[in-house]
């Protein structure tokens, strides 16, 4: 296809989210779209592009496979692979362009999004290397991951979350399923300087609120810390009210590592 007019991309990114306020464009701070947009100037000068990221990430949060929208008006890209290369060639190291492939006009990166799945890795007792801080969140002294396993499981289901979203509005959804969410030992993310034992929560669900993931991690270290127990948090679940937490987990430790797509259109 090579007549002028509109052309749709689903793009394919990952990116280490510490020096980032998240993904969403803002003025005054350093984003990733603001990047990505940036870099698309240099590539692709003079034409006309617009981006629409799947969903927004926290500052500080990092993300595999995140899904974005290009829209670009005139000619397609010439080559997908080259316009990929290029765009790599270009983009500062923690952020990666890993693929671009066409999709119709009709397809939405936000209504199209079937589900998201997020690891919260972390880890606890003495403090690690500080070399860790953009990849694991850190929980001083001893946590109960027995207890912490059985917690995560009452997540499951679809219940009221407004304890687990911050500042919600009128307008926000509290009522959410959540498809799986578990708490394993760390075998996937590996470096020389991590301590020996690392741990992640995993939880996939069709879409997430504010803070959500972060502040069900910060129930779950108050769970393993013996700071409340699993009957505060299905009365959480069940009323829509805040357990008794006074903490939200620390941003770096959470990864979005899949966007899951429905390309069938």
């Amino acid at each position: 296809m090579t007549e002028l007019g509109k052309h749709y991309y689903l793009l394919r990114l990952s990116f280490l989210g510490f020096r980032f306020q998240g993904w969403q464009q803002q003025p005054g701070v350093k984003s990733i779209e603001g990047m990505v947009q940036k870099t698309l100037g240099f590539v692709l000068p003079g034409r006309s592009v617009k981006l629409l990221g799947a969903g927004r990430t926290d500052a500080r949060v990092s993300a595999n496979h995140f899904a974005a929208q290009l829209l670009l008006k005139g000619k397609p890209l010439a080559g997908l692979p080259e316009f990929v290369e290029e765009m790599n060639r270009n983009l500062p190291a923690d952020i990666l362009l890993e693929s671009a492939i066409p999709v119709a006009k009709d397809f939405n990166a936000i209504r199209d999004s079937n589900s998201k799945t997020y690891r919260y890795y972390f880890c606890f007792g003495s403090k690690p290397h500080p070399y860790c801080a953009p990849f694991l969140g850190y929980f001083p002294g001893p946590l109960d991951l027995e207890r912490m396993i059985d917690g995560a499981a009452l997540f499951i289901g679809t219940h009221n979350f407004k304890g687990f979203i911050a500042q919600p509005s009128p307008a926000t959804l509290l009522i959410r399923e959540i498809i799986s969410c578990e708490v394993r030992h760390n075998t996937a993310l590996t470096a020389s300087f991590f301590p020996k034992n690392t741990y992640y929560l995993e939880i996939t669900g069709p879409g997430f609120g504010r803070y959500q993931v972060r502040l069900m991690m910060a129930a779950l270290v108050a769970l393993g810390r013996g700071e409340v127990d699993e009957e505060a948090l299905r009365d959480a679940l069940l009323n829509g009210i805040s357990p008794p937490v006074k903490r939200i987990a620390p941003a770096s430790g959470l990864h979005l590592t899949d966007v899951q797509m429905d390309l069938s259109m």
